[in-house]
């Protein structure tokens, strides 16, 4: 199953490779910035063909390799099919003040809603990874992961603070 590539000029690149069972898919990346693939099945003479944004073409990519993406305006959802169908949320959220001074151990984030933060950005500087002790300032950004409703529960409990 080599990979063949072959520069196209005015269209594009090309690659093309054949599956196990003879197979053969195209893809065809155009100099309009679209991105074409074609398949021919064994034994066939008409190829199958569907044209993609450069944004469409990522998500079939992530499909065939298992990493699920699903966003919306603060979050993102992956889903891994390769483990059992698992699917984790990466968070944004802006600390308020009700929690200004408070450490993550102070509020116990994980303990009290099983969300872990996993980077704070703050003044156009980012914190990956910030300990237990980390003292949030109200107007951080936080980045945090958890299943959906863990990241739900994190919300309710910020704002009540």
């Amino acid at each position: 199953m080599p990979l063949r590539s072959q520069n196209l000029p005015g269209i594009g690149t090309k690659y093309e490779f054949s599956t196990d069972k003879g197979d053969t898919v195209a893809i065809f990346f155009t100099r309009t910035g679209t991105v074409q693939m074609y398949t021919l099945q064994q034994g066939c003479q008409t190829p199958s063909a569907a044209e993609m944004t450069p944004m469409e073409a990522r998500r079939l990519g992530n499909i065939l390799t298992g990493a699920i993406i699903e966003a919306d305006q603060e979050s993102v959802e992956i889903a891994f099919s390769a483990l059992a169908d698992l699917r984790i949320t990466l968070h944004t959220l802006i600390i308020p003040a009700s929690i200004d001074g408070k450490t993550i151990e102070d509020l116990q984030i994980r303990a009290k809603t099983g969300a872990t933060v996993i980077a704070v950005s703050r003044h156009s500087m980012n914190i990956i990874n910030p300990p237990a002790s980390f003292v949030f300032e109200a107007g951080d950004t936080a980045l945090v992961i958890g299943e959906t409703d863990q990241i739900k529960k994190l919300e309710r409990e910020i704002s009540v603070e």
